[in-house]
């Protein structure tokens, strides 16, 4: 997941660049010059309405700034609306400028808005209350009791990652940082250190149902569910999505299937050959301090003071959810606990699902807090460092929310959405658009190294032209079609050199940067491959989700088998 990192100069474009301006470029001219097709309906807007969605993609890829991107795409929207039919009109132009600055304003100033935002800086001062209290090191040092072997420590990482679920940048800087020392000591390369603990930092928080993430991916759900008055939430539909999330579940999959299996091919395999051979494990810096006690006097590291809190958060979150949305009432049989219908069903009819979001992080918070005290912290040292740190850390991912409803407001204004369906109807297939929407979200968020501004940016425009392939239903590609546009954000998140999780892994991991990507890509490549070719397409073409996902692990494996071990 991009957060905040210094903006990139311009320079010369990269192929990749080039190809993706072309790609979207050539697309979406081929669409103005054919003719509408027979069953299209006819539409007030003009081409012109498609300029702020396409500048805001071409310039986060050139500039690699997505808050200037966005910003820039609203204020060119707004001009548009007023000044497309009065262009010499003074006016209009006065009144385009103060639409964009008043777009803004109410955006953020919403009701509706405000109670997504409110999550992001409570959630992100429990997780930094947690890293303070030692919880997460305390876990890291009660699994490491059990490590033996090279296999067995490469599979601990990975399955710490899914012990940081709640959040991508928690489990690069603790993983990494816990668990580097210990892979130097069995010789597994800091390559493999570094792919392991991106691997699981955003595939497995884009996939919690409580994370750092969900209010970002809620809160433009809501908004999608109602422009297109669709009778669901952005929760319901996140849980719809959940299952056909091929690129996320198959990367997880294909983590613990290599390190069980012990491939591994490309430059990986030479990095780990070489650590493996290497006379004495490299120059290891002292044990890292990544939760410093308050005082010196406390004692060590507890996993409790994370294990209590996430679970009274979670356990808070989904009581609230299942009261509110009359679990108890619908609830016939015991049975129903363990069904996927029963838990959709109530949580699709939850009313407050983002207000309960804010109370359990409250709740988690309360909770760490009273550990904290129990466990002799100075609170007074501790809390406000933080506050402070978790609501800079919320900073970015909420102005780029406030941007992308911007963005999706300036484009109902211009009815980009029903241009552009009008203009697609009866030319693309349904089963071709899923699949299509995850290959060009990979690429903008490969691109760009943001994956909430790619999801800001294709959720409002996509979706809709997804539901109207539908039938103007909420239906299996609409479905699909968001998931769609998670995975290739969380795609580029993973494997691109400019996000800052993949640099918080190499950096928290002791990994050159450039080595990193360029043994972890080709693992990358291959799961979205697989994803695309053997889960989205079929999933595109009526096949149950479950069997996708059956496919890509079988076909991994096979890939692997054929390989020769690797080091051990």
């Amino acid at each position: 997941m991009m957060r905040h990192r210094r903006p990139a100069r311009i320079t010369m474009l990269s192929p990749l660049a080039v190809g993706t301006i072309v790609f979207v470029a050539g697309a979406v001219v081929l669409g103005l010059v054919l003719p509408p097709g027979e069953g299209s309906a006819p539409v007030a807007a003009r081409w012109t309405s498609l300029l702020p969605p396409l500048l805001a993609i071409a310039l986060a890829i050139i500039t690699r700034h997505v808050f200037f991107s966005l910003v820039l795409a609203v204020a060119v929207g707004s001009l548009l609306h007023y000044t497309a039919p009065a262009i010499a009109s003074p006016h209009a132009w006065v009144d385009g400028l103060a639409a964009f600055g008043g777009r803004l304003v109410d955006t953020a100033l919403d009701l509706g808005n405000l109670k997504v935002l409110a999550f992001l800086p409570l959630v992100f001062t429990l997780v930094e209350l947690m890293m303070a209290l030692g919880g997460f090191a305390g876990i890291m040092h009660a699994v490491l009791r059990w490590i033996r072997t090279r296999k067995a420590v490469q599979a601990a990482t990975g399955a710490l990652g899914l012990v940081c679920f709640i959040d991508d940048y928690a489990n690069a800087v603790i993983v990494g940082s816990m668990m580097q020392p210990i892979t130097d000591r069995y010789r597994v390369s800091r390559e493999k250190l570094a792919f392991l603990v991106d691997a699981t930092s955003a595939p497995v928080a884009g996939l919690a149902v409580v994370s750092t993430w969900i209010a970002y991916e809620v809160g433009l759900f809501n908004d999608v569910a109602d422009k297109l008055q669709l009778d669901t939430t952005g929760y319901a539909m996140f849980f719809d999505a959940l299952p056909f999330r091929f690129y996320c579940w198959l990367m997880i999959a294909f983590v613990f299937a290599h390190v069980v299996l012990g491939r591994d091919f490309g430059p990986m395999r030479t990095a780990e050959r070489r650590a493996a051979a290497a006379d004495e494990p490299p120059e290891t810096a002292e044990e890292p301090d990544v939760a410093p006690a308050a005082n010196d006097d406390v004692p060590g590291p507890r996993a409790r003071n994370a294990l209590i809190p996430l679970g009274g958060f979670l356990a808070f979150h989904f009581t609230g959810l299942w009261v509110d949305g009359g679990g108890p009432a619908k609830l016939t049989g015991a049975v129903d606990l363990a069904t996927w219908d029963y838990w959709r069903t109530v949580i699709a009819a939850a009313a407050h699902s983002t207000e309960m979001l804010a109370l359990s992080a409250l709740f988690g918070i309360g909770l760490a807090l009273a550990l904290g005290v129990a466990g002799g912290y100075r609170l007074r040292a501790l809390v406000p460092g933080c506050i402070l740190r978790g609501l800079r850390r919320a900073m970015l991912p909420a102005g780029v929310l406030i941007l992308a409803w911007s963005l999706k407001q300036t484009c109902d204004a211009l009815q980009t959405g029903p241009y552009l369906a009008a203009v697609l109807e009866d030319r693309i297939p349904p089963v071709l658009f899923g699949p299509l929407l995850f290959v060009v979200a990979s690429i903008t968020s490969f691109a760009t190294g943001t994956s909430y501004g790619t999801m800001g940016i294709l959720i409002p425009i996509a979706i809709p032209i997804a539901f109207t392939l539908d039938g103007n239903h909420y239906g299996p590609t609409t479905t699909l079609c968001l998931a769609a546009v998670l995975d290739g954000a969380i795609f580029g998140d993973h494997c691109s050199p400019i996000s800052d999780t993949t640099i918080l892994s190499a950096t928290a991991s002791r990994c050159d940067l450039v080595a990193h990507v360029r043994t972890q890509l080709p693992y990358s490549l291959l799961v979205a491959l697989v994803a695309l070719v053997l889960a989205y397409v079929p999933a595109a073409l009526g096949l149950p989700p479950a069997l996708g996902i059956g496919l890509g692990v079988a076909a991994m494996v096979a890939v692997l088998l054929v390989l020769r071990p690797a080091a051990s």
